[in-house]
């Protein structure tokens, strides 16, 4: 099977098939990743660049570890020690790295709708790393594997998303992939930090209540505050923020039921979750890390749509 795009832009532009088709690509390179020898030939004679052109740790290196793991030849690319800090454009950039015969190009970028540009004017394949606040479709992906891995499914799943909608392309990523499979996502936070169009326009449920929805999701994905794309005070301080949403021990132990917790990082401790939970035997959160590795391998692995997984 193939995937219906030669992109991967943003889950918006998947089918539920290419989902599933991903998702069950990465559970073999995860087998992969389990064995002594975990490098494979798939992507050999592949060259990928990785265009981080907004800083980034963990999603760069799962990137580049998934590409070398696929045995592809690997350029590293950031905009503060490049000619973009001279002057030159985007466009100008990628063409410049194209002509040293490029296939792929894994881009990072604080513009929303930046793969979308580059797909229009490149041939190579193209693969969103996270556009502004619009999408971080690989994100999406491997915290559905994640959730697959915790409760044995997407669909019917109730998934809590909490913290700050309105500035998270991961929220945005997350929504569309789980209600195309099928999941039930409530959305939960402050709500100068929830966009107004949003139960109406993705059929998500909106709450502001932090412990009805506990108690009423299976799993809640926490996502971090997003200070840097504030432009005006939305909630009155952090420690406020923390008193009103934040998970703790004392609210997860309150609860009628297990829940599953989850957090795509960087965390900050004390405010989204305390030490104790973000530690605690409820979080996946070190297993979403080690899952996007095999998600990125198999996005990248069926972009290049070369052979038989795993071999």
């Amino acid at each position: 099977m193939k995937l219906s795009t030669p992109h991967l832009l943003g889950i918006k532009d998947l089918q539920s098939h290419d989902i599933r088709l991903i998702l069950d690509t990465a559970r073999q390179f995860k087998e992969v990743l389990q064995r002594p020898i975990k490098k494979v030939p798939s992507l050999r004679d592949i060259t990928i660049v990785n265009l981080f052109f907004e800083n980034s740790t963990r999603t760069r290196i799962s990137f580049e570890l998934a590409e070398r793991r696929l045995s592809a030849d690997v350029l590293n690319f950031t905009a503060g020690a490049s000619s973009v800090s001279k002057g030159e454009t985007m466009l100008d950039t990628v063409n410049n790295i194209l002509s040293m015969k490029v296939d792929m190009v894994v881009l990072r970028h604080s513009a929303s709708g930046a793969p979308h540009f580059l797909a229009k004017h490149i041939s190579a394949a193209i693969v969103n790393a996270g556009d502004g606040i619009n999408e971080h479709p690989t994100q999406a992906l491997l915290d559905a594997f994640s959730i697959e891995d915790a409760t044995g499914g997407l669909e019917g799943k109730k998934i809590a998303i909490v913290g700050d909608i309105m500035h998270s392309r991961v929220a945005l990523s997350n929504i569309y992939l789980l209600t195309k499979m099928g999941a039930e996502v409530t959305v939960v936070g402050p709500p100068t930090l929830i966009p107004k169009y949003l139960a109406e326009a993705f059929n998500v449920r909106v709450s502001y209540n932090i412990k009805e929805t506990l108690e009423w999701c299976d799993v809640a994905n926490v996502l971090r505050i997003q200070l840097e794309r504030q432009n005006q005070p939305l909630f009155s301080s952090l420690r406020e923020y923390n008193l009103a949403y934040g998970i703790s021990r004392k609210l997860l132990d309150g609860l009628s039921k297990k829940i599953v917790i989850m957090h795509p990082g960087p965390i900050n401790r004390g405010v989204e979750l305390d030490s104790d939970v973000a530690d605690g035997h409820e979080s996946i959160i070190l297993q979403q890390v080690e899952n996007g590795v095999a998600v990125r391998m198999a996005v990248l692995y069926l972009l290049a749509d070369r052979g038989e997984a795993g071999n």
